[in-house]
């Protein structure tokens, strides 16, 4: 699709790759851009349309898809990350971190599949990780909602591809964001990956590893997994 003069909906809008989506959206020359946030006070970003977006609640998921009902490319942006060892992790947390990170990102899909139909396919990216295909120590259960959120984008793909809706995954590593402001390795700009979704859209692609990471993990899904040695 064409990103300029497209309208877009990005979620999780008020900071972090969510932000740089939006400006880059702008400086394609996106003809409107609804910057989605569950505090639309929280959007600061000169040219766009807030809207208030908390994916995990069907009340605003609805409303959103009635507000912005000429959208042609939904970017799922919103994601949570409460690093906690998987069988340690209390039950609320489990709980947020599934409701966002997939049913979020599903409910965002099913309410705008029709909005984009109407609006001539358009299209709808999800952004997932390295750690849909990976697991690093505390990250058990962000790794399980990015690795549902990667079936479920194939399976989107899959069923939008009668109304000529592209499906775009975006996996990438870590980030300059608050999400990864703990990690000393090497981080993305998050405008960067940003522009290089934008540029998928453009040449038709349907998956985006942004990084050195995504790039080699997902070479390596084909390894044996490690032995477990008895004691």
């Amino acid at each position: 699709m064409k990103v300029k003069n497209s309208i877009a909906l990005v979620t999780g809008a008020n900071r972090g790759l969510g932000k740089a989506f939006v400006q880059a959206l702008l400086d394609a020359g996106a003809k409107k851009v609804y910057a989605a946030a569950r505090d639309p006070r929280s959007i600061n970003i000169p040219g766009v349309e807030p809207i208030q977006l908390d994916v995990t609640s069907a009340r605003d998921v609805t409303a959103a898809a009635k507000v912005a009902a000429d959208v042609n490319l939904v970017i799922n942006n919103a994601g949570i990350f409460r690093p906690t060892p998987l069988l340690a992790v209390d039950e609320a947390d489990l709980r947020a971190e599934m409701d966002t990170n997939y049913f979020g990102t599903l409910a965002v899909s099913r309410a705008f599949a029709p909005v984009l139909a109407r609006n001539g396919g358009g299209a709808l990216v999800n952004v997932l990780s390295a750690l849909s295909w990976a697991n690093l120590p505390g990250t058990g259960l962000y790794s399980a909602s990015k690795a549902a959120g990667w079936s479920l984008t194939n399976a989107l793909r899959d069923e939008l591809r009668a109304q000529h809706t592209q499906v775009v995954a975006l996996h990438v590593g870590y980030m300059d964001t608050d999400m990864a402001k703990g990690v000393q390795s090497p981080k993305s700009n998050p405008l960067d990956v940003a522009r290089q979704v934008l540029a998928a859209l453009e040449n038709g692609s349907s998956e985006v590893l942004a990084d050195a990471v995504s790039r080699q993990v997902k070479a390596g899904l084909s390894a044996a997994p490690p032995m477990h040695v008895a004691a």
